[in-house]
Formats: C-alpha cells, structure tokens, sequence
C-alpha cells in the first residue's frame, strides 16, 4: 500500500493521529512512531471492530438524543405560539375594531417569526438525519470487516472507517459551540402601556414583539476518551501471565448479602444489596450515598454516562433511572421475576428464573429469547459480542451460549460455587467463587486461580474493572469489605 500524498510505501504507523504514513509524512511532532507491520502483527481486527462499534453506537445516541429534543422543540414552540394567539384574542375582545386589526397583524407576525425559526429547525433536523445515516451506513460497512482477508486489508479498512468515525466526533463536538442547538422558544414582549391608553387605541401601532428565545441545553454527552492505537499483543491477553495483587481492603460495613456490583465509567462504584437498596461509592472505596430508589434491587448495569438499569425481581420489573437527576425514567413490565442484568450494543441481557435469558430493546420489547438450563436463578451474567456468559452456582458452572442459545462453552473445572462474574477488554471472564478468584479465557478452554484462600479474601461474591482499566473491585458475600485490586500482565 502506498501514501497518496508521496506515493511512498506505507511502512510506519502514528498512534496520536491513528493512521499509517510514510517516510515523507510530517509527523515530526507526533510521538510514538513505530512500524506499521509491527502494530498490524500485533492488532487484534475482532476487538478493534468492538471499540468502533462501540463508539459509533454512542455516536448515534448522541444523534437520536438531539433530534428528539428538536421535535420536542418544534411541538413546544407551537404550543407557545397558539397559547400567544388565544391570549392575543382575549385581549382583543376587549378593545374595538382598532384593536382588531392590531391582533391580524401580531398574528401574521407570530406566524411568520415562528415560521421562520421552525424552517431553521427542521434544516438541521435533517442535517442531523443525514449524519445518523452515513454512521449507520458506516456501521454496516464495519460489519463486512472479516477475519478472511489479510491483517493489513483488514487493519486498513478498520482504521478508514474509525477516521469517518472521528469524523463525526468533531461534528459532534462542535455542535456544543453551535447556535442551533440551542432551546427555541417564542415568546411576546407584552406593552406595559396598553391598559392605560385604552382611550387611545387610535395611535396604537403594536401590542407587543413577538421574539425568539434561545436557551442553552445540556446534550448529556459524556467526553469521548482519546482512544489509543488499537494495539493489543497476545502476551497481554494471556492468562498465564496474570497476577493480582490486592491494594487495600476497605471496611464498608452494609452488612446484608450483597448480589451484584459496578463500575460507573466515572469511576465510582455501585453495589447492590440483595432484595434492597443500591450503594454508591467513590473511585476509593468510600460509601458516598444510597440511591432513593422505591423498591426491592437485585442487578445493576450502566447503559450511558447518567444512566443505569436495574432488575427488581419482586415487582418482575427493569427500571431505567437517571443518576443526575436522580429519577426513574421508564419502567418495563416483565411479567414474570428477572434477575441477572447486562447491556451490550444498545440492549440489555435479562436473567429469568432459572431456563430463559431474554435480549431486549431499551424500549422493554424482546429481541430475542435464549431458552437455557440452570440449576440455579439466573443472578449473574455478562453480555458482550452477542454472547451469554452466566454463571450457575448449584450447577458449579459457567457457561457461554450465543443468542441462537447455542452453548459456545462451559467450564466446571475448580469451581464449587461461583457467583459474581465481569470480563475485562480482553474478553477474559473473572468470577468470584467461595474463597477463590478465578479467570477463565475467552474461549473457555483455561483458566487460572488469582486468589486463593490462602490469600484471606473471604467469600467474594461480586467482581467489577473499572473503566477500560486493569483495577477494580472485590466485594464479599455479606457487604462487610470492598477490595481493591490491581491486575498485572508480566
């Protein structure tokens, strides 16, 4: 492959602006610069793919977010404008045909202003638009990415369309800085002298000026980390080569069994209590605040930057709460109790008794229904690639099936009682079993004891990484520790 700027081969690769180059590129100021065969050698296409989808999928929340909150807009602003024409038509009766043709004229003059602002409106609803199609276009074109061609063909198609991607991240971003983005609203300057100069109706030019009002809205949308170069060598997805080491152990004294646990992309951590109240902690451990949510908790799992979901068996409901405003936000009846809880790609996985796991929409309709045999309720699992991975402790087992309900796997080797289970970026499962630690490959196929009893962490229940990290959280059966833990790779 060759530079279209210097028709030079493409031989070196630049991390800060995640595109290959040539000898003759001008990068000088860039950091980092290494060969482009190396990073290729060394680039997983699967889990490059992952990151993009992931950023486009969020891309496109943004997008949906904007256009809803403009249509709101639009029915708001109209609302406003006949509310103005009825009040304007009440004021009219009151004064005499003067007066009539002042109210004609204010009218054409709502009409016309709101008019105006609501045609600006709709341009941009359909600039908007236009973006969510090139990135679902862009999307599509992601998943005709395989493993099939070369590497390189495959890292070079990858990286073009995380370009377009970026793409529209500065669109977005931009878009803070924007005028149209702003609430609209119309409103009339009403004449502070009409009551007094009823008598002079005759030299009346005007009741008011109808104007446009523009208030800045919060677009919710959380700061897209810089993504490094998607570089993952195998030696760091090796379980072998794993260690973790605890940091600290932290008294948090909640005392009640505690049935799920994780990390919010702030870094702050949320636990939750059995059939009761969700904790909230801070990026160190320390118990910050419980959320005042009505209702029996059992399973948490983070779906944007203020936003969560939690299963509540006994009410056989999912409510979507806001974390900034503190509210629920929709509540899914299920008809029957859920449990386990998991979002991956726009839906979310839901544990149901002990023979179903349900793929649903974030509207509370079903996609799909995975029919399974636990020995167990379905209290824990992890949903990623479209892939299932629950665990079942009466079972002594975790399994992987896909969304057909196929089982990819199932692992029963060391385990007696595993519970709590998360994957870190590698896709490697952690799960929490009685006095013992485990890691389980993606593939199934091996494992590894991190901690053992020896290492005095008593019944772990639940496990959690915090955000694109290598540290987290081990919290044990009863709420009486959190502890934190770094994961090495040698």
């Amino acid at each position: 492959m060759e530079c279209d700027k210097h028709n030079q081969p493409l031989n070196l690769y630049c991390p800060s602006h995640l595109m290959p180059c040539c000898n003759k590129c001008s990068h000088s100021k860039c950091i980092g610069i290494t060969s482009l065969a190396s990073v290729v050698e060394k680039t997983t296409i699967e889990n490059s793919k992952v990151t993009v989808e992931i950023d486009i999928n969020y891309f496109l929340s943004i997008l949906d977010q904007l256009v809803t909150s403009k249509l709101k807009n639009i029915k708001t602003g109209e609302d406003h404008c006949i509310g103005l024409q009825k009040s304007i038509n009440e004021t009219r009766k009151e004064i005499n045909k003067h007066l009539d043709q002042l109210e004609e004229k204010l009218c054409q003059e709502t009409e016309f202003i709101w008019n105006q602002e609501r045609s600006k409106l709709s341009e941009f609803i359909s600039e908007i638009q236009d973006k969510r199609e090139n990135l679902k276009e862009v999307k599509k074109q992601l998943q005709t990415v395989t493993t099939n061609t070369s590497k390189l063909q495959s890292f070079l198609r990858v990286h073009k369309i995380e370009q377009q991607v970026h793409k529209c991240q500065r669109y977005i971003e931009d878009l803070e800085d924007d005028e149209r983005t702003k609430e609209v609203d119309i409103k009339i300057k009403q004449n502070d002298e009409i009551e007094n100069i009823f008598s002079k109706l005759v030299s009346l030019e005007s009741l008011g000026e109808i104007t446009i009002v523009k208030t800045e809205i919060n677009l919710n949308r959380e700061r897209s980390l810089r993504r490094k170069a998607q570089v993952q060598s195998q030696e760091q997805s090796n379980i072998n080569n794993m260690t973790m080491n605890i940091e600290t152990k932290i008294k948090i004294n909640i005392e009640k069994r505690m049935s799920d646990m994780i990390c919010l992309i702030d870094g702050r951590v949320l636990a939750v209590e059995s059939f009761g109240k969700i904790n909230v902690f801070t990026s160190d451990g320390i118990l910050q605040k419980q959320l005042h949510i009505p209702g029996e908790a059992f399973s948490v799992t983070q779906i944007y930057q203020n936003t969560i979901a939690i299963t509540y068996p006994s009410e056989n409901a999912i409510k979507i709460f806001n974390m900034e405003n503190e509210t629920v936000t929709k509540v899914f009846k299920i008809g029957k109790p859920c449990f386990g809880l998991s979002f991956s790609n726009n839906s979310l996985a839901v544990g149901f008794e002990k023979d179903e796991i349900r793929i649903m929409d974030l509207e509370g309709n079903t996609l799909t229904s995975i029919h399974v045999q636990s020995e167990s309720h379905l209290f824990n699992l992890s949903y990623c690639d479209k892939r299932v991975i629950y665990s079942d402790h009466e079972g002594k087992a975790v399994y992987c099936v896909d969304e057909s309900g196929k089982q990819i796997w199932q692992y029963k080797q060391d385990l007696t009682d595993p519970r709590g289970l998360c994957k870190d970026t590698y896709g490697n499962i952690f799960v929490a079993d009685c006095a013992l630690l485990i890691v389980i490959s993606k593939d199934g196929q091996g494992s590894k004891v991190l901690i053992g009893r020896e290492d005095r962490v008593k019944y772990p229940q639940c496990i959690c990484f915090k955000h694109n990290a290598s540290s987290g959280f081990i919290c044990d059966y009863n709420g009486s520790k959190l502890v934190k833990f770094d994961l090495s790779r040698e």
